[in-house]
């Protein structure tokens, strides 16, 4: 494994271990139902999944009014 690929990976595992460690502080000390750390990871892969999607559907518009607009002025070079 090249020494980027060991970073990366390595990175990854730390980031990992630091928000497992950072739901059981919450979960430990502040007594934050797990219930209600499930409902807010849901939430917030939802979000993502939003974000995602509307992301894609922007840049497929952006491209489609792209390849419309150029097909109209006759400019395919670009």
């Amino acid at each position: 494994m090249s020494r980027p690929a060991r970073r990366y990976v390595r990175t990854t595992l730390i980031g990992t271990f630091a928000l497992g460690a950072l739901l059981w502080i919450a979960v430990r000390q502040f007594g934050v139902a797990w219930e209600e750390l499930l409902e807010l990871l849901l939430v917030t892969g939802l979000v993502v999944l939003l974000v995602i999607v509307s992301a894609g559907s922007a840049a497929l518009l952006w491209i489609g009014l792209r390849k419309l607009l150029r097909r109209g002025t006759g400019r395919e070079d670009q």
